[in-house]
């Protein structure tokens, strides 16, 4: 077993809504390993997206501890947060959210620049990264709009990983763009992971979720079910894929 790079304890984040207390997330106690590819699956609603950004430190939980790496990040100021994002984690989203205004390579480049002052350095590496995510040369001067949202997609990924994160936060990054596309993004995760980039992917789609290593399963908060699945295989996907689905019926999804 690898070692523990995230761990929770008795995480509970509630929102007010017209004065009434939510609670989103329920005393929940969680490790995740280095190294790993977990997907967080569940119902609308139950808490998903709010755990991520509770972990990569976007959203601050009211109650309980975060552990990244040993330290305790629950309890940092908003400026030592986006320190610690910023030297830390990389972020996938499905709503692609680059900078409508820059090349695809000047993406890049202004995340790689707020941690090195080496433009030429960070530039090698963004068309190094472009080439592993099979982003054509022909496409790293265009700005997003005239990319494909799969095309744009993979030069989110770039970006994310462009700081050499220690962990890539994805929520639903497939979400938004067809089978083809899809395919092409979670090929891309799935290579990165077997390099021994962790992952933590937020999913409904059970073609994604087939590409973790392990899938954690949330029911109104709180962990229900946690399925270890193994390293992922095209040639061994049938089984897995059946797996997957006994485990999601036992959990009512």
């Amino acid at each position: 077993m690898g070692r523990t790079l995230i761990r929770t304890e008795k995480l509970c984040k509630s929102f007010s809504n017209d004065g009434n207390q939510q609670h989103v997330l329920k005393n929940l106690d969680m490790s995740l390993m280095e190294g790993d590819f977990t997907v967080i699956m569940g119902s609308s609603g139950s808490g998903k997206s709010t755990l991520l950004y509770a972990i990569s430190g976007m959203d601050k939980p009211t109650l309980g501890e975060i552990h990244f790496d040993g330290q305790e990040i629950s309890k940092l100021s908003n400026d030592r947060l986006a320190k610690f994002r910023r030297d830390y984690c990389g972020f996938v989203f499905q709503q692609i959210c680059l900078l409508d205004n820059m090349s695809v390579l000047d993406n890049a480049l202004t995340s790689g620049l707020l941690l090195s002052r080496n433009k030429k350095k960070i530039a090698a590496k963004a068309k190094e990264l472009f080439k592993r995510v099979s982003l054509s040369e022909s496409s790293w001067g265009k700005f997003p709009s005239q990319l494909s949202g799969g095309e744009a997609q993979r030069a989110g990924i770039v970006r994310a990983l462009i700081n050499d994160p220690k962990i890539v936060f994805a929520d639903e990054p497939t979400g938004a763009l067809n089978s083809v596309s899809s395919g092409n993004v979670l090929d891309v995760l799935t290579d990165i992971h077997r390099n021994g980039q962790s992952i933590v992917m937020v999913t409904h789609d059970i073609k994604s979720a087939l590409r973790g290593n392990r899938v954690i399963y949330l029911r109104d908060g709180i962990i229900c079910g946690d399925l270890g699945l193994g390293p992922y295989s095209p040639e061994l996907n049938s089984g897995r894929q059946e797996r997957l689905k006994d485990f999601l019926a036992e959990m009512g999804w």
